[in-house]
């Protein structure tokens, strides 16, 4: 068995863990959600790989509806896609 390592997280759609520098975090604060590029916004937090297909399956897939249990903006999965093809 693998040794945890304290910044390690989970992808939520491919489940593969990386370190958590190396991919996307999506934060749920209140009502508002949104990327966080700093890594360090208040609020709940999921994780996507960096790579082209998890970022184009979690778009299709509507995945951040299922991690935050709401349905997200369209906004938010936009700017998803902007990041993706960048």
């Amino acid at each position: 068995m693998s040794k945890k390592l304290k910044n390690e997280r989970s992808c939520i759609v491919c489940r593969s863990r990386k370190l958590k520098n190396e991919m996307l975090r999506i934060v749920r604060y209140n009502d508002d959600i949104k990327l966080d590029y700093s890594n360090k916004s208040d609020g709940r937090g999921v994780y996507i790989c960096k790579s082209k297909e998890c970022i184009e399956k979690a778009i299709s897939k509507k995945a951040l509806n299922r991690a935050f249990k709401t349905n997200v903006a369209q906004k938010v999965y936009d700017e998803l896609s902007e990041v993706a093809f960048d």
